[in-house]
């Protein structure tokens, strides 16, 4: 039996929560890799559950790949709201607290003010719209649920944009980056810490939440950091959204408001450029 049970382990945010676990010293949890609890397996699922009869399940197993999901919206749509409602009537079955990981992509980006919980969520792109259909599902089954939106995530783990900038500021002498699109880059690490004070501290305050560092800023001055920060002489040159052509549509404002998330659960959210030192001396 196992106190929590992850699952989507082999992904970034899993790879963080077992890091964190270790350091916390954290061990009735059990970490769920796609090859031994595919979210899509019911019988599976089944199983996992009657073994370890979890009092915290948390999932991180999503399709996150944003411009492939154009055309895979099928695929998308199994992982991101059949394998959500899965996992939910099982969490309902076996009295089990969900604690689901969700995306700013849910909202349409069209604002210049920070995003509250409550605000009107209207995706742009097929990954936003799978991953909102995933949170409408969950509610259907159960009430114990948190639904953690996140974004921008990166870590020494998985592939995520300060490893790709890092690997390009190595490789080249210029390069060009998006500097019309605001948001805040989140640390995984820093994720995981909440999600486990989450539990910790028992909070039964149940629903839907924003989780993101500090701050704001865009994708030209989040490389630009990364380079002074680590003192790589490449030259970065911003470019707007429409010179740089990708299938799916991003928002151009996905800044999210954290006053609830901070508030009920009393924690200090570290500024974006703070956790991005602590990660590059980490890698």
């Amino acid at each position: 039996m196992s106190k929590i049970i992850v699952f989507g382990a082999s992904g970034q945010l899993g790879q963080c929560l077992q890091s964190v676990s270790t350091e916390k010293s954290i061990t009735d949890i059990c970490y769920l890799p796609e090859e031994e609890a595919n979210i899509l397996d019911q019988e599976a699922l089944q199983k996992v559950f009657e073994t370890h009869k979890p009092q915290y399940c948390i999932n991180c197993a999503a399709y996150t790949a944003v411009d492939k999901a154009e055309d895979e919206k099928e695929l998308a749509d199994k992982i991101n709201v059949e394998g959500v409602a899965n996992l939910s009537k099982l969490c309902q079955e076996f009295g089990t607290t969900l604690i689901h990981i969700s995306t700013d992509f849910v909202f349409a980006g069209n604002t210049n003010q920070p995003l509250k919980e409550e605000d009107e969520t209207a995706p742009i792109n097929v990954y936003g719209a799978t991953k909102l259909a995933g949170e409408q599902v969950i509610p259907s089954f159960i009430s114990n649920y948190f639904i953690i939106r996140t974004s921008w995530l990166y870590s020494e783990f998985g592939n995520n944009f300060v490893k790709t900038m890092l690997r390009l500021g190595e490789e080249r002498d210029e390069l060009k980056v998006i500097w019309d699109q605001v948001g805040t880059p989140t640390y995984a690490v820093d994720l995981a810490e909440c999600i486990f004070n989450l539990i910790q501290t028992d909070n039964q305050q149940y629903g839907t939440y924003h989780y993101s560092n500090e701050g704001m800023t865009t994708w030209y001055d989040f490389a630009q950091a990364i380079f002074d920060i680590r003192n790589i002489k490449v030259k970065a040159h911003p470019v707007r959204t429409s010179e740089y052509i990708t299938k799916a549509v991003r928002p151009s404002f996905s800044v999210m408001d954290k006053t609830k998330m901070k508030q009920n659960f009393n924690i200090n959210i570290p500024h974006w450029r703070d956790s991005l030192v602590k990660c590059l001396n980490r890698l």
